[in-house]
């Protein structure tokens, strides 16, 4: 359950839902899942596993059938060191997936990009989301363009930018600090003209963080839900799996299910993961648990 604190006014209990302009996110008693689609040649991940628009549409199409609530389109890699991508080249990454993908599904989609331009572009389309790694800190004009549109908008948590936040991320009190920022960020988006219910906010996992912080953060989201807004964690395949298992990406799912898994036992509303039918049965699990009643438990099966 979602507690709004400290004059926030995120999604409340009684509401617990997102509205979007292709449908609604439901959020509460079934964690909402966000399916990777990225669009790039370099991610960390799937880079290059989608040459054309064509496979991009149709891997969108099987995350939809396999239970993903939202399907978030990249076209830019955020990995540590990646190269940066000019609009032109995102925008020709993105459009057609997006406009193939919003003929062939229901579901919402969600742009994740922290140029406002390519965003406006996204969303004429048919997108419904502006997911910003920057948190509407990189481009002047994405506040602006989120709340005249009136789309929900994920907020995340970055130190540095993709090019420098794994040099060597040092925290003085990780959740403090994670907490003020989004905090922070939240106020802003709302002085913007953003409405609180469009506003969904990221630790960022893998952002500027070193293992330790990774686990931290994750250990620790219950403390983050208290902001008052829905909780989105994408974990899923990263390096702090990688070593803690001491596998490649590829060998990462059942690392990325535990922590899916721990993410929704501690309040996680939102989870964004590359392996959609397996997270989501993992999740369905994780909310049965975590929302188990007394007389649930005491029977037996």
């Amino acid at each position: 359950m979602i507690v709004a604190l400290e004059k926030t006014h995120g999604l409340n209990s009684a509401s617990r839902h997102l509205v979007t302009r292709h449908g609604v996110v439901r959020i509460g008693q079934r964690s909402a899942l966000m399916g990777v689609l990225n669009v790039t040649p370099d991610s960390f991940y799937d880079g290059g596993r989608r040459p054309t628009s064509e496979q991009a549409i149709t891997d969108g199409v099987d995350m939809a059938a396999a239970g993903a609530d939202i399907i978030d389109i990249g076209g830019e890699s955020t990995r540590p060191g990646a190269r940066l991508v000019s609009e032109d080249e995102e925008l020709e990454r993105v459009l057609p997936v997006i406009q193939g993908l919003r003929r062939a599904v229901s579901v919402p989609i969600s742009i994740d990009t922290y140029k406002a331009n390519v965003a406006r572009a996204a969303l004429d389309v048919g997108a419904d989301i502006v997911n910003d790694i920057s948190a509407l800190r990189f481009d002047g004009a994405m506040a602006a363009l989120v709340a005249k549109e009136n789309v929900p908008v994920v907020l995340m948590h970055m130190q540095g930018t993709p090019q420098t936040m794994q040099t060597d991320p040092r925290y003085s009190d990780l959740l403090r600090e994670v907490q003020d920022f989004l905090r922070a960020q939240v106020r802003f988006a709302e002085r913007s003209g953003i409405a609180p219910e469009k506003i969904i906010v990221d630790p960022g996992i893998g952002f500027g963080k070193k293992i330790e912080h990774n686990l931290q953060l994750l250990n620790h989201l219950s403390e983050l839900a208290t902001l008052g807004y829905p909780l989105l964690v994408g974990a899923s395949r990263k390096a702090f799996i990688g070593r803690i298992l001491d596998v490649a990406p590829e060998a990462r799912m059942e690392g990325s299910l535990a922590a899916a898994v721990a993410a929704v036992l501690a309040g996680a509303d939102i989870i964004r993961a590359h392996d959609v039918r397996e997270t989501r049965r993992a999740m369905d699990v994780a909310d049965a648990i975590r929302h188990a009643t007394g007389a649930e438990a005491s029977s037996h099966g």
